[in-house]
């Protein structure tokens, strides 16, 4: 058997999404990390002087907001690089929206399963067993707590980046011959918005203490009328600000001044 050619495709999404946090941001989060595991998929793929607009466009694409488990984001990275490999082969049928699309579904559902893996269960084992040595002065208490908490998440790094792209590679073209992509754009679209929609409901609390007497609450009129319809509103004041190209510092600073006068006048908690 001879080599997988696309080993070094592995090993990039592997080592390159170890560093997925390190340019950690507000606005777009995990984008420049992301753009970074994908830098020499892209930078392969688009290498004909003549594709410089692609490959600008691709550069772009990939720079959009991104938050995911680090050890599940090779997959992403995976599934995302063989999608690119398609378009450019077959940039008449296949939809670059397409990529993004999945990108945005397979972030919720991944940050789940892996947070709560990673996070909740593989670091509280390791190191409550590894602190317990310690305690006791094995110096194989620190050992052990970075071997479990390695293991784990070596294997699901590296094999998540190697199926991810294995199995885009395997899949899209069937699926696009099939005309079945639409259907799984519009099914990615769906659970898009399903995440976004929890995470407003989730990460945005804001309330009104407005009432009158006993009898009217507004905040419960506006429960029984839609729940969450304050963040859902401020999350479309946002959007509207970003339509109209308002930068990003500005928009802090409207959030943070609105916040405090809003809170003082009494209008919201």
């Amino acid at each position: 058997m001879g080599k997988d050619p696309n080993s070094w495709k592995y090993r990039q999404f592997f080592w390159r999404s170890w560093a997925i946090q390190a340019s950690w941001n507000y606005e777009r989060q995990m984008n420049m990390g992301f753009m970074y595991g994908m830098a020499p998929i892209l930078d392969a793929i688009y290498k004909d002087p003549n594709d410089s607009e692609l490959k600008k466009e691709a550069y772009q694409r990939h720079m959009a907001y991104y938050n995911c488990t680090p050890q599940t984001s090779a997959f992403v990275l995976g599934l995302a690089a063989s999608m690119e490999e398609q378009y450019y082969i077959d940039q008449e049928n296949f939809s670059p929206e397409a990529v993004s699309a999945v990108k945005t579904s397979l972030m919720g559902p991944l940050s789940g399963i892996g947070d709560s893996f990673f996070q909740g269960t593989i670091r509280v084992l390791a190191f409550g067993l590894g602190i317990n040595l310690a305690q006791k002065g094995s110096i194989f208490g620190p050992i052990l707590a970075m071997l479990i908490s390695f293991v784990p998440s070596y294997l699901v790094t590296y094999y998540g980046g190697k199926i991810g792209y294995n199995m885009g590679n395997k899949y899209l073209t069937k699926l696009y011959q099939e005309g079945l992509m639409e259907k799984v754009m519009y099914v990615c679209s769906i659970v898009g918005l399903m995440v976004i929609g929890s995470m407003i409901a989730s990460m945005i609390n804001i309330t009104t203490p407005v009432h009158v007497g006993e009898t009217f609450v507004l905040q419960d009129v506006l429960n029984d009328i839609m729940p969450q319809m304050i963040p859902l509103g401020f999350t479309f004041f946002m959007y509207w600000l970003l339509k109209k190209k308002v930068p990003t510092g500005w928009m802090l600073v409207i959030s943070i001044a609105g916040g405090i006068l809003l809170s003082i006048l009494g209008v919201f908690n």
